[in-house]
């Protein structure tokens, strides 16, 4: 989290983490109801990998004379109400970085958690946060149920005072590294039972895929492949096949589309950047033969769908996203050049100019995708 106004963070500071044991007080005269709250923040990729385990606690033996509430981020809310409803109570979507400065926001939307009266509180991140812990502890629910953690993404000395917050804490087994196997580990502990599901889905309209799709962007400049790459890559795309080639991405990538329509012949390709809802999306990214994508939530549509996909990847979280399991069924090729400095959580150890990608991605070569998308065109 990054703080500007350190006077509303520490106000924040407070309700988060003073308030809560006042609650837990108040709780003591009341009998909780059979409701839950799910706590899930994090972007729009971690969701696709976790929407299915919604499903999965709805229908389970524990939980399903509970209604399952869902506190979510704003960023995947279309997809969350347009797929999940008929497993959701009530939603509730924040922005979570905006909340660590609005302090009256953090309030109202604490107390009204705390009027839920939750019986559990299911918070499946391995990297907690600190809002979403103080969220949690805020509920004064019955079970708080959540991992044990790391520190990646909540300081040490915050980590420390939350963890009284839950009445469980997860410690995972150290070998189960890719988030979607988090999830399941956290939810067949939680639910007591075998979860069979292997790998995210979400239902599509199938008609006759056809078009390749490509995924410019990454959100992040410095993880995203470059741009010439991109050209001569749709160029020889465009020399092998009579698919149609769509450009797609979110308005960030509106830079990158108009860079990559000026430098392709006219009219070859259809730039699509910043003109579709997540919705549609999805149903584009589920009707294409083939998408070829840096390491965004793009591929994790693409597997959710059962789409070919093409990943272009850097090392800042190699493993936990990508490259997916063997087990799941079309899964996506990834490609990239393995460095010792793997698993750097993006805190690049080399210096580059602010317009270059980070190494890792910048060492994938052309040939090497190309060899990946000709294999898939066939």
């Amino acid at each position: 989290m990054q703080i500007k106004n350190r006077n509303l963070f520490r106000i924040t500071r407070f309700i988060l983490l003073k308030l809560p044991g006042l609650f837990k007080f108040f709780a003591k005269f009341r009998s909780p109801q059979k409701r839950i709250l799910i706590i899930k923040t994090d972007a729009i990729g971690d969701f696709i990998l976790f929407r299915n385990f919604i499903e999965i606690t709805k229908k389970s033996e524990i939980f399903k004379d509970h209604q399952v509430d869902l506190l979510g981020n704003k960023l995947w809310q279309d997809i969350a109400v347009q797929y999940d409803s008929k497993f959701i109570g009530d939603f509730f979507f924040i922005n979570p970085d905006e909340l660590y400065e609005a302090p009256l926001t953090t309030f109202k939307l604490a107390l009204r958690l705390f009027k839920n009266n939750y019986e559990t509180v299911l918070q499946s991140t391995f990297a907690r946060t600190f809002i979403n812990d103080g969220l949690a502890g805020f509920t004064a629910a019955k079970q708080i149920i959540g991992f044990e953690g790391d520190t990646e993404r909540i300081n040490v000395k915050y980590k420390n005072k939350t963890d009284r917050f839950y009445t469980t804490k997860m410690l995972l087994t150290v070998s189960i590294k890719f988030e979607f196997e988090r999830s399941r580990f956290f939810f067949e502990n939680v639910l007591r039972q075998p979860v069979t599901i292997n790998g995210p889905s979400i239902p599509v309209n199938n008609g006759q895929r056809s078009g390749i799709i490509i995924f410019p962007g990454a959100g992040v400049l410095k993880r995203s492949w470059e741009a010439e790459k991109f050209v001569s890559l749709i160029k020889l795309i465009l020399q092998h096949t009579s698919q149609p080639v769509y450009l797609a991405g979110g308005p960030a990538e509106l830079q990158i589309g108009e860079y990559l329509t000026k430098n392709l012949p006219p009219n070859c390709v259809d730039n699509l950047i910043g003109k579709t809802s997540l919705p549609q999306l999805i149903e584009l990214i589920g009707n294409a033969a083939l998408i070829i994508a840096n390491e965004t939530v793009a591929i994790h549509i693409g597997a959710a769908t059962q789409t070919k996909a093409v990943c272009i990847l850097g090392g800042g979280h190699f493993g936990r996203f990508s490259p997916y399991p063997d087990y799941i069924l079309n899964k996506p090729v990834c490609i990239y050049e393995k460095m010792a400095c793997y698993n750097c959580n993006w805190n690049c150890i080399y210096q580059t100019m602010e317009n270059e990608p980070y190494p890792c991605i910048a060492n994938v070569s052309l040939e090497k995708v190309w060899q990946a998308v000709k294999g898939s065109l066939l």
